[in-house]
């Protein structure tokens, strides 16, 4: 190992430079527990976080490993004083646990009376706490275990939550393994990653699974409930994703249509398994949001949060409050661009359980796909334009350069009988390529019923190119289709990166490679943000390979 330095930054960040960002085994070791930041092509550099080595202690992985990880992929030589940092950060998680006391009901209690009489000297945290019982337990107030646990991780001492959840509502569900879906279909059953899942899920108590799209997060989230055999509430992203969720749960398990709920604008059904959408839970009106009371007032065994990564503000609020009840948390990736993923491990959990994409591509449950960024030249008035622009606008001025378009247009007539989507941020740039495309475009202002008439007939391979806005980044399950073209984005988001080639990750009948075509406008900020895009998918061992527009033809 050659010596060298590591980039050491402020509030215990660290980049590390791996020396064979092409190997597997390196990639999927690393990312255990630590976050890509910059992947050229020789040289991959990580940025490890104090709440990355926690999310990797709580899911089993110990300070040993990490150590060994870094010693055996590093770069450069790494530093002593770095392992021992990465050691004493580890042990941070657990040193308090929040436990509950037959006696006092529930108690901070730490193995260091330094650490407990420390964080209790913190003014917003001694506002949670009661009598001190003895040296190393304090009594907390019944209503703060959420929010204790937030300021606890915000300073320096994540706590460790052993103090149980109530049992809600007992209501039998069991899962259909060994029947059929269809006529003449192979029975059913769960993977091995999906029994793994649940059961590193349950153990814990609380937290969340990380699995690629296409990969079958709702199974995971059925198993759960039937583990559970509890009253349900089901928090999804839109309309469309609550009555996929209810199709899948028909199929996957004993439930029957009137044991599921839909409670949305349209609908405002409560049974023993509800499925409510964010969009309505977080409407204000004259200052509240009347419906949040649907999460605690009824006496829920499991609450099952689809999409995590998404998870609004007011709903982080509430689920302060609602730390008695199971929280299963469901991703294809923890990235948050607004910083809030610490809120998650606080208030849903600590992740339980990741699985590389590429391991489970490896075993033929997601579909392999090629990454093709195509550079795109601006004209040169374009360039004027985007020279002398305000920095507000000229990513937008990139983004939708009508050079784009005929790109597109080519890109679609070299996929003859393929199913694609078109995806895009603009809508006046949507609007144009639809009728460029003579395709259906489904936006905003998209009607429920008319999106779900586009997307069967898509399905169903009656329209074979549909354009799409960022309303299909989440939840949309199109199994056949195999090609994907994004012309816009939002702009650096690594999130919106990843659920856009999940649209394409299931397995085709053919066995065929997906297709994920971005088009990006060489030599500006949108080259700069599609670097920034495409780092979580490299962590996940996807290589985009570039080519020139005049090559897309």
């Amino acid at each position: 190992m050659a010596d060298g330095p590591l980039i050491v930054q402020g509030d215990k960040t660290v980049l590390l430079e791996v020396a064979h960002p092409d190997s597997t085994e390196a990639r999927h070791a690393i990312a255990a527990f630590a976050e890509l930041e910059r992947a050229p092509e020789h040289m991959h550099s990580y940025r490890i976080t104090p709440l990355g080595l926690w999310n990797a202690r709580a899911a089993g992985l110990d300070a040993e490993h990490v150590v060994d990880t870094l010693l055996r992929f590093s770069r450069y030589a790494v530093p002593h004083s770095l392992l021992l940092d990465i050691v004493e950060i580890m042990a941070r998680y657990g040193r308090l646990r929040l436990e509950k006391d037959p006696q006092h009901g529930l108690v901070l209690r730490s193995d260091d009376e330094l650490i407990l009489t420390e964080v209790s000297h913190a003014k917003k945290v001694a506002a949670l706490l009661g009598a001190r019982i003895d040296p190393l337990t304090a009594v907390v107030h019944g209503s703060a275990r959420g929010e204790l646990k937030q300021l606890l991780l915000k300073a320096g001492w994540p706590a460790e939550d052993l103090a149980g959840y109530v049992d809600g509502t007992a209501h039998l569900i069991a899962l259909t393994e060994g029947a059929a879906l269809t006529e003449g279909a192979a029975p059913w059953t769960l993977r091995d990653y999906q029994r793994t899942a649940v059961e590193n899920f349950w153990a814990g108590g609380s937290g969340v699974v990380v699995l690629p799209c296409g990969a079958g997060k709702t199974i995971v989230g059925a198993a759960a409930m039937a583990a559970s055999g509890t009253t349900t509430l089901i928090l999804v992203t839109n309309t469309l994703s609550a009555r996929q969720w209810k199709a899948e749960l028909l199929k996957r398990t004993t439930l029957t249509e009137a044991e599921i709920g839909e409670y949305s604008g349209a609908v405002k059904e409560i049974r023993p398994v509800t499925i409510a959408t964010y969009q309505v839970l977080t409407t204000r009106r004259n200052g509240i949001y009347p419906h949040l009371e649907l999460l605690n007032d009824n006496d829920w065994g499991l609450l099952i949060y689809d999409e995590v990564h998404l998870l609004p503000a007011p709903i982080f609020r509430m689920t302060a409050d609602l730390q008695a009840r199971r929280r299963l948390g469901l991703t294809a990736t923890l990235v948050r661009e607004d910083g809030r993923e610490g809120e998650v491990f606080a208030l849903i959990g600590p992740k339980r359980y990741d699985a590389p994409w590429k391991e489970i591509e490896a075993q033929g449950y997601i579909a392999p796909a090629d990454c093709v960024e195509v550079r795109v030249d601006l004209s040169r008035a374009e360039r004027l334009a985007y020279a002398t622009a305000d920095d507000g606008v000229r990513y937008r001025l990139c983004a939708t350069s009508p050079a784009k378009a005929v790109v597109a247009q080519a890109l679609v007539a070299t996929h003859p009988g393929e199913q694609i989507l078109v995806i895009g941020q603009y809508i006046d740039q949507l609007d144009e390529l639809a009728a460029r495309l003579n395709a259906p475009l489904i936006k905003g202002s998209t009607p429920v019923k008319e999106r779900e008439r586009l997307f069967e007939e898509f399905r169903r391979g009656r329209i074979s190119v549909l354009v799409v806005s960022k309303v299909a980044n989440f939840s949309i399950d199109l199994p056949e289709a195999s090609v994907a073209i994004q012309v816009s984005g939002a702009f650096g988001s690594r999130q919106e990166e990843a659920q856009r080639l999940g649209r394409l990750m299931r397995p085709k009948a053919d066995g065929r490679t997906a297709r994920f075509y971005t088009l990006v406008a060489r030599d500006t900020v949108d080259a700069d943000f599609a670097a920034k895009r495409q780092r979580f998918l490299a962590e996940q061992g996807y290589a985009y390979r570039i080519i020139d527009a005049a090559d897309a033809h």
